[in-house]
């Protein structure tokens, strides 16, 4: 089955869906045929969906979430707790957050962790917007809501850091239990991010 191929538009549609996270060639072709079974139902409507989305969905510039408008409507929503920061890797943590409904104040998303063995430094991911936003003085705490690996850790570890020297008397607190070494906040479940968030200590 691997060996059998279709037209070359068909192939590249193929390979298109198979650069999608989780989104293996064999699930790519599934994915391609079921597509092309309906194409007026099913691949013309998506394909204008993805182009309107495209066109209109943008970074926010404040916290570095993606929506319609800039800022985000998370950013400008007066009812959410204003002196709460949460710091997350990625959007995908962030919807994760937002999904559980377990924390209402505002965002930061950094864009990635540090990494050594990537070559991912401070210069390469949003701490600087963060401390500046830190030094505007309205946050109190902030929440590092980052995955529980070696470079989440470390990441913490120098956001900490970084963190208190800009702002002596700021609350840095971090997730606990429930998040597990080597987990990542995007994959788990409601229950789990609640009671991480719930239980953040000090970082």
């Amino acid at each position: 089955m691997s060996g059998v191929r279709g037209p070359d538009q068909v192939e590249r549609l193929v390979a298109m869906l198979a650069r999608l996270p989780g989104m293996g060639r064999r699930s790519a072709r599934r994915a391609a045929l079921k597509l092309l079974q309906d194409p007026g139902g099913l691949m013309l409507p998506l394909s204008e969906q993805l182009r309107e989305t495209a066109e209109s969905v943008r970074p926010c510039r404040v916290c570095g979430n993606i929506d319609t408008q800039d800022p985000c409507r998370i950013c400008t929503d007066p009812s959410r707790e204003q002196d709460i920061l949460c710091v997350t890797e990625g959007v995908a943590d962030l919807w994760a957050l937002e999904r559980a409904h377990v924390h209402r104040g505002l965002y930061h998303i950094l864009g990635g962790v540090l990494s050594a063995l990537s070559g991912v430094g401070p210069e390469d991911l949003r701490i600087g917007a963060l401390v500046e936003r830190i030094a505007a003085g309205e946050i109190q705490e902030v929440i590092l809501a980052l995955p529980a690996t070696v470079d989440g850790a470390t990441t913490a570890h120098y956001l900490t850091d970084r963190l208190r020297a800009a702002a002596p008397h700021l609350a840095v607190t971090r997730l606990a239990q429930g998040v597990p070494m080597g987990g990542a906040l995007d994959v788990m479940d409601d229950g789990t991010l609640a009671a991480a968030l719930k239980a953040r200590r000090p970082a």
